[in-house]
C-alpha cells in the first residue's frame, strides 16, 4: 500500500530535520523581509512544530530599535499546514527610508531579530546587491554571507533561487551537500522540502535577516527552460505541467517574503534616484522557444517573452518613471550576443532575448524613440559577469558609445556552475576574449568566478562592482573585488 499525503509530507519534512539548528527552535529557517515600499514591508518566518498541529498562532512585533524598547506595531497571524506553517505579514504605516527591526513569537519562544528597511521618498543614493543562481549541491552560499555585511537598500534576486534536479542531476555532491528530496521535485511537498533545505544555509539565512529581498523567479523555480505552457525539463511521466507549475508557484509564495498579487511583475521606487522594474520573463507570457535560427517562427510577432499585458505595463512604467535611474530586473540577457566563437553550434542563445527578436527590437525601438535615459538592465541566469553597452549594433561606435541606448550588467552565480567547472581557467579566458572580440559592445566578461554584483546609484552616476568569493567548498570564504565600472548620467558609456 502507498503512503497517504499526510504520511508522505511528514516523511519529507523529517528528511530536513537533521540540518536544524537546535538553538533556533521552532524558527529553524530564520526570518526575512521583502518587497519594501515607502510605507510598508513584508516580514516572514516559518514555524516548525514538533508534532503536526492544525494551526499555530504567531505574534509579530516591529520596532525602530533592535532592543524593542518601544514596539512600533504588533499583531498575530494564524498559520496552518495549508501554508506549510509559513507566516507573512504586510506591515503598513511605516516611515519611508527607515530601518526597522522585527521578530516573531510562537510556541513559547521568540525568534531571532531581523532588520529591514523601507524605500525612501527622497534620497541622495540607493544601493543594491544583485544575485542569481544558487544551487545547493554546487557549494555553500558564501556570497550571501558577504552580502549580509553590506549596507544596502535591498537585495535583488533575479531567479534560480532553487534548482529542481535530483541528487547528482546538476551539481557537485563531493562536499556532501545533496538535494532533498533525492528525486527531481514535482509535487507541492517536493518543492516545499527543497525550499526548506535551501533556507537552512547559514549564509542565506543571514542575508535574509539583514536586508529586504526583492525576488523574481527564473526557470529552475519550476523546471529548466520553463515557459508559460511547459518546460524543457518536464516530461509526460511527471504529470500535468499545469499542476507542477501551480505547486511550484505556491511553494515560492509560501517561502519567500514577496507580496502576492495578480501578477509577478511589479515595480519599486527608491525616491528620486532609482525605480526598480521587475519583469517576469518565464511564466507570465513567454511562448515556447524555437529550436533553431532556421525555424520560420523565429522572427514572428507571435514569439513573445513578456506577453501583451506585461509589455504594455513595462512601457507605461518606464515612461512614467520620475527617478534618475530606471533599473530593470531582467532574468535573461537582453543585449544581442554573437556567441558563435566559443559556442559554434549555438550562435545565439535562444533561451535569452535573442530567441525573441521581434519583441527584443520592439523594446529597443521604444527606448530610443522615447529617448528614455539612464536605463540599466540587471541580468542573471548565465552564471557569469557581464557589462554591455546595449546598442543598435548597426549604428554603434565602440570607442564613443554612440548608438548605445542603455546599459546591461550581468551578475555571477551564487554557486551554480561557471564555465570552469567543466574546463580549465585558461580555456575559459580564451572563450571570454573570443566573445568580447566578436561583441565590441561587451566591455567586461568573467565566466570563472562566483559572487554577486553591487550597484550603487546617485544623481550623477551608477557604479557597478563585481565581488567574488574565494571558495564554495567550505562555509567560510574571503571575497575580493573583481571589477568596478561606472556610467555617468545620460551617457550609456561604461568606464
Amino acid at each position: 500500500m502507498g503512503c497517504s499525503k499526510t504520511e508522505k509530507s511528514k516523511k519529507l519534512t523529517e528528511e530536513v530535520t537533521p540540518f536544524f539548528e537546535a538553538t533556533q527552535k521552532p524558527f529553524y529557517h530564520g526570518v526575512a523581509s521583502g518587497d519594501p515600499l515607502h510605507d510598508r514591508v513584508i516580514i516572514w518566518t516559518r514555524v516548525t512544530p514538533e508534532d503536526s498541529l492544525n494551526s499555530v498562532v504567531v505574534q509579530w512585533e516591529i520596532a525602530e530599535d533592535p532592543a524593542f524598547v518601544s514596539v512600533y506595531k504588533s499583531d498575530s497571524i494564524t498559520t496552518t499546514p495549508a501554508r506549510d506553517y509559513t507566516v507573512k505579514a504586510d506591515v503598513d504605516g511605516l516611515k519611508p527610508g527607515r530601518f526597522y527591526y522585527y521578530r516573531f513569537k510562537a510556541l513559547g519562544t521568540t525568534s531571532m531579530t531581523g532588520r529591514t528597511k523601507t524605500a525612501a521618498v527622497q534620497t541622495d543614493s540607493a544601493a543594491f546587491a544583485v544575485v542569481s543562481c544558487s544551487n545547493w549541491e554546487f557549494g555553500y552560499f558564501n556570497a550571501y554571507q558577504k552580502i549580509a555585511e553590506r549596507e544596502l537598500d535591498a537585495v535583488v534576486h533575479l531567479g534560480d533561487y532553487i534548482y529542481e534536479y535530483p541528487v547528482g542531476g546538476y551539481g557537485d555532491t563531493t562536499i556532501g551537500r545533496k538535494h532533498l528530496p533525492a528525486h527531481e521535485i514535482v509535487t507541492l511537498q517536493d518543492y516545499r522540502t527543497r525550499y526548506s533545505q535551501y533556507h537552512l544555509d547559514k549564509g542565506l539565512q543571514r542575508a535574509r535577516r539583514q536586508h529586504p529581498f526583492i525576488t523574481i523567479w527564473d526557470d529552475h523555480e519550476v523546471a529548466n527552460n520553463v515557459f508559460k505552457e511547459g518546460a524543457q525539463n518536464h516530461q509526460e511521466d511527471e504529470g500535468e505541467f499545469a499542476a507542477r507549475k501551480a505547486a511550484a508557484t505556491q511553494a515560492y509564495y509560501e517561502w519567500l517574503p514577496i507580496r502576492e498579487g495578480k501578477s509577478h511583475y511589479r515595480s519599486f521606487s527608491f525616491g528620486n534616484i532609482a525605480d526598480l522594474i521587475m519583469l517576469d520573463e518565464r511564466l507570465e507570457g513567454r511562448t515556447k522557444p524555437v529550436d533553431s535560427l532556421s525555424d520560420p517562427a523565429y522572427k514572428s510577432e507571435a514569439q513573445s517573452m513578456l506577453g501583451a499585458a506585461q509589455l504594455d505595463w513595462f512601457k507605461t512604467t518606464l515612461a512614467q518613471s520620475k527617478s534618475t535611474w530606471k533599473i530593470i530586473g531582467n532574468q535573461v540577457i537582453f543585449s544581442e550576443v554573437d556567441q558563435s566563437g566559443p559556442f559554434p553550434s549555438a550562435p545565439r542563445n535562444l533561451d535569452s532575448w535573442d530567441g525573441y527578436p521581434y519583441e527584443q527590437k520592439h523594446i529597443a525601438d521604444y527606448l530610443q524613440e522615447q529617448a528614455l535615459k539612464n536605463v540599466i538592465f540587471i541580468t542573471g541566469d548565465t552564471h557569469a559577469s557581464w557589462a554591455f553597452e546595449v546598442a543598435d549594433l548597426k549604428k554603434y561606435n565602440p570607442k564613443t558609445a554612440a548608438g548605445a541606448y542603455a546599459i546591461e550588467l550581468g551578475t555571477p552565480s551564487i554557486s551554480s556552475s561557471n564555465w570552469n567547472e567543466y574546463t580549465s581557467d585558461d580555456t575559459v579566458k580564451m572563450g571570454e576574449q573570443t566573445l568580447m572580440k566578436a561583441n565590441p559592445h561587451l566591455k567586461y566578461g568573467n565566466a570563472r568566478d562566483h559572487g554577486y554584483l553591487l550597484l550603487y546609484t546617485n544623481a550623477d552616476k551608477a557604479k557597478a562592482e563585481w565581488w567574488y568569493v574565494s571558495t564554495l567548498r567550505t562555509p567560510e570564504a574571503t571575497e575580493q573585488l573583481g571589477k568596478s565600472m561606472e556610467v555617468l548620467k545620460n551617457t550609456n558609456r561604461l568606464q
